[in-house]
């Protein structure tokens, strides 16, 4: 039902204003919020399947199922967020493994029932787009038009080195299409370097989550606390998705690299990400001035 841009419908145009609204986006952060309010709420039940376990997991899989057949990597990095947060909560770990181990059997099922389906099936469902992108990480053919943005990102990290060409010299930018996106962390390491852009880059993503986690394990709201945890989880999954995409060690997904990445959606809702991580960050603060003054 969405507008389609880049062969996928992930996208609303707000009437009037004419601009595109990706409702995914909205979707993660209402859903991690609910989860991470739930988890707080349901602590003295928090062993319990029906009292917790069921409501908790019931919107997960709806969210993550309208998601799925437009946006899989976002559906998995949202499902994948749930999980690790549900797991943090205490819930209890049987149920867990054992609706992943349901989860993994029924979706192995429908794909292949799935790729039997005649082509133009497969195509509406974009699990015509899932196999070819597969099979192209597979086959790694590098005379294969389907790998060429690929194999312009291997091109981009070979020729940039330990030192990089430079800011504003990348070459292999100029022949992607969008390099502003998907491939954006190989275009940094052609300009920046192997240290300064590849692992620098990755170093903040994990001093972001070292620094999530201190706040978290320090604030005494256990709300705040799931929150910011989600938050983070969701930016640090995405982040690691999009550069291991860009190194081919996963086939190509539609994730931007958060806060570099070129993107309307994707910036603002990664900007309220922060800004509810700072939010659970400045209440810890508040907590610790009461204190000190209560001691003066």
């Amino acid at each position: 039902m969405g507008t389609n841009l880049n062969d996928a419908s992930r996208w609303l145009v707000v009437p009037g204003l004419g601009i595109s609204f990706q409702t995914s986006d909205l979707a993660k952060l209402g859903l991690i919020m609910y989860v991470a309010r739930l988890l707080s709420k349901k602590q003295e039940q928090i062993k319990e399947f029906k009292a917790t376990f069921v409501p908790i997991m019931l919107p997960v899989i709806i969210i993550c199922g309208l998601i799925l057949p437009a946006n899989f990597s976002t559906a998995a990095v949202l499902f994948a967020t749930c999980l690790l947060l549900m797991f943090v909560g205490r819930i209890n770990l049987k149920y867990l493994l054992a609706f992943i181990g349901t989860g993994i059997v029924l979706f192995a099922i429908f794909i292949l029932i799935a790729i039997n389906l005649p082509e133009d099936a497969q195509k509406s469902l974009r699990i015509y787009t899932w196999k070819k992108r597969v099979e192209n990480f597979r086959d790694n053919d590098v005379k294969s038009s389907s790998n060429f943005q690929v194999n312009q990102a291997k091109i981009a990290i070979a020729t940039g080195g330990i030192s990089g060409k430079g800011p504003g010299k990348s070459t292999q930018r100029n022949f992607l299409p969008h390099p502003y996106s998907d491939f954006m962390y190989a275009f940094i390491i052609e300009e920046y370097g192997l240290v300064i852009g590849g692992v620098g880059v990755m170093f903040l993503y994990l001093l972001l989550l070292f620094r999530t986690i201190r706040i978290a394990t320090k604030t005494t709201s256990t709300f705040g606390a799931f929150l910011a945890l989600g938050c983070c989880f969701l930016l640090i999954f995405q982040a690691m998705i999009n550069m291991a995409v860009s190194v081919n060690l996963i086939p190509v997904t539609g994730q931007p690299l958060p806060f570099v990445s070129k993107g309307g959606t994707s910036v603002m809702f990664t900007g309220i990400a922060i800004g509810i991580i700072l939010s659970v960050s400045r209440g810890l603060e508040k907590e610790t001035e009461k204190v000190i003054d209560g001691h003066s």
